[in-house]
């Protein structure tokens, strides 16, 4: 980036990408749900696999459009259309199976993600004759200088997250839009899963903790219960992403990004509230 502590285009759009968190395989989720006794802990893959589709097809076209990034331009129209390939044939092949098999086969396949996304990098090193473990080392020891350096904006952002709950801030915001969409005569039975949609931007430890916290007070298989696992994996920590990536490069001038990732979080817990009521209302 041509200024030092200001976000580049191509910075902000690997930012919005990067929080607006498409989940393939949410097995962290299931896990949490299979934990407290869930009868299918895999009945959200889908309708959660949707939501956070929304949500970065959302965010990667708002980047388009504020850079002037041509959506029609055949790269960019080919990953569109393969992410949408993908996706869709990820639903319908999962969506003709047993909530055993989606179980055992989502399981599989996100391990073999993993061991996929981690074999080209050793196999790239054994033939380049790199010295991998060595290598690894010095990586680490950039990391722990790292992590020094996010501490202030991790320690501001708990503070933050910590005095919004405890003064009752959370409760006024839910209980009022609550209130809102009971003026519209709308059902309200999706405001107890709130919690998690609001604090998911800024932490994933306290919107996981409010996921569990809907557990316990609903149930798991309790529609709240089941859109909170929806909502848990629709998006990711989008203050916190931004925090650390830009303090620990130095940059203080977000422009948009933080703008345009919180509009990518809000198209993705819409999403999953639509979606949830198709599913499990």
């Amino acid at each position: 980036n041509p200024k030092k502590d200001t976000a580049s285009d191509a910075m902000i759009m690997f930012l919005v990408l990067n929080t607006s968190g498409l989940t393939i395989i949410p097995i962290s989720v299931m896990m949490y749900r299979a934990e407290y006794n869930a009868a299918v802990p895999s009945d959200v893959f889908i309708p959660l696999l949707l939501a956070t589709f929304c949500s970065t097809i959302v965010g990667l076209v708002l980047c388009c459009l504020k850079q002037k990034i041509k959506l029609w331009d055949k790269v960019l129209g080919s990953v569109l259309l393969g992410a949408i390939g993908f996706v869709g044939g990820m639903c319908w092949l999962f969506g003709s199976m047993s909530q055993e098999q989606i179980t055992l086969y989502s399981t599989i396949f996100s391990n073999v993600i993993l061991f996929s996304a981690i074999m080209p990098f050793l196999i790239y090193g054994l033939v380049k004759k790199v010295p991998i473990f060595e290598r690894f080392v010095e990586g680490a020891k950039e990391g722990f200088t790292t992590v020094v350096t996010i501490i202030p904006y991790q320690l501001a952002l708990f503070v933050g997250i910590s005095l919004f709950r405890e003064c009752g801030a959370m409760n006024f915001m839910t209980d009022g839009i609550g209130w809102l969409v009971s003026l519209a005569w709308l059902p309200t039975d999706f405001v107890p899963s709130l919690p998690c949609a609001i604090l998911k931007p800024l932490s994933g430890g306290g919107a996981r903790a409010a996921m569990l916290d809907v557990f316990e007070a609903y149930g798991v298989d309790s529609f709240a219960g089941k859109l909170a696992s929806c909502i848990q994996g629709a998006t990711d920590t989008t203050m916190y992403i931004i925090a650390v990536y830009f303090g620990s490069v130095g940059i203080k001038k977000f422009r948009y990004a933080a703008t345009y990732g919180l509009l990518a979080d809000l198209v993705g817990v819409i999403a999953a509230i639509c979606i949830g009521y198709i599913f499990f209302a």
